[in-house]
């Protein structure tokens, strides 16, 4: 099979420091051959540092020359994961693009249908769905060692992480705060273990006190005045087979640790802890704690790149689809509703 010839569009960090270097580790499979960024400069500096033969500020330009890709990443801010994703399909590439899918519901169902009529794959960087501990619960699951699932507490919380760079706290370009940054990673897992399910009920509340106070945390200082976002969400998901999330993010709240990120799965024969992992059942009509102090950390972004690539290629994959995509954004977007 001959190589998929990336683009990159975005030059940031997230390009540079996950997306490029999981693309080279692949070079049996992909090579990059354009860099993409609002300015020229940008664009060939990293190209440069990357070995990478083209740079464009302007996409259409890449489209229409030797540049022109079969696969593009999207690392751009939030507002413009939908303008991008629909030009490349419309230029018959696969498209790998950062979380969140868009910024609202109606944008992410379009960018999946247009894949689905153009044959082309979207998906997207979600990659907790590849740690090692997520795996071992979904395979539990799979296995019947949880029963039947019926709760699950999701959390993605910091105790003082607003950033104080970027565009992390304007709405407009990112189209929300902790949900749309950070939740959404967990709310794919607590999804994908409740086989991606629409909810059919949902209470949530956001909150801005901390983010409109301002003030310095773990990650600098933030403006006070210039933040749009919420700095905490809190949602309860009801499902109609009766199942239920209870998802947690933040930015900012006053906790102890500095942050948790964490997974609990509560199913009619066996519980399970995404973080430190453990296992909850019965053994011999007795009760058991199982441990797995021998798990190896892996690279999640070479992981779920490879997903990627697989899926461009007609293999089996677990990458984040285009229609689950469409989903998690219709569920942020009800959970924003809610809170009103």
């Amino acid at each position: 099979m001959s190589l998929l010839k990336a683009a990159i569009i975005g030059g940031g960090h997230i390009a540079d420091q996950n997306h490029i270097p999981a693309l080279k580790a692949l070079s049996d499979r992909v090579k990059i051959i354009s860099i993409c960024s609002r300015v020229k400069e940008k664009a060939r500096a990293l190209a440069d540092k990357h070995q990478v033969p083209f740079a464009f500020d302007n996409a259409a330009e890449m489209y229409a020359g030797e540049g022109k890709p079969d696969m593009v990443v999207i690392c751009t801010a939030n507002n413009l994961h939908y303008p991008f994703a629909m030009q490349a399909l419309e230029n018959d590439c696969h498209v790998f693009c950062e979380k969140p899918p868009a910024i609202t519901a109606a944008e992410a169902s379009e960018m999946a249908e247009l894949a689905r009529q153009k044959g082309k794959i979207i998906a997207y960087n979600l990659q907790l769905r590849q740690t090692p501990e997520f795996s071992f619960i979904k395979k539990c699951r799979e296995e019947g060692a949880l029963g039947k699932i019926y709760h699950i507490k999701a959390n993605y919380l910091r105790r003082r992480g607003i950033p104080g760079w970027g565009n992390f706290t304007n709405k407009s370009i990112q189209g929300g705060g902790a949900l749309m940054d950070l939740g959404v990673h967990i709310l794919d897992l607590a999804l994908e273990m409740l086989d991606y399910q629409m909810p059919d009920r949902i209470v949530a509340n956001t909150y801005d006190f901390i983010g409109k106070a301002g003030g310095k945390g773990l990650m600098g200082e933030w403006n006070a005045e210039s933040f749009e976002v919420e700095d905490a969400c809190f949602a309860h998901l009801s499902f109609p087979d009766n199942s239920s999330i209870s998802l947690s993010a933040s930015f900012a709240l006053n906790m102890k640790a500095e942050k948790d990120v964490n997974l609990e799965v509560f199913g009619t024969k066996g519980g399970a802890v995404y973080k430190p992992l453990s296992l909850f059942t019965e053994i011999g009509g007795e009760l058991a704690d199982v441990q797995f102090p021998h798990l190896k950390e892996e690279d999640i972004q070479l992981k779920n790149t490879t997903a990627f690539l697989n899926a461009c290629e007609g293999k089996p994959s677990n990458i984040a689809t285009g229609e689950q995509g469409a989903i998690l954004q219709a569920v942020v977007d009800r959970i924003y509703e809610s809170a009103g």
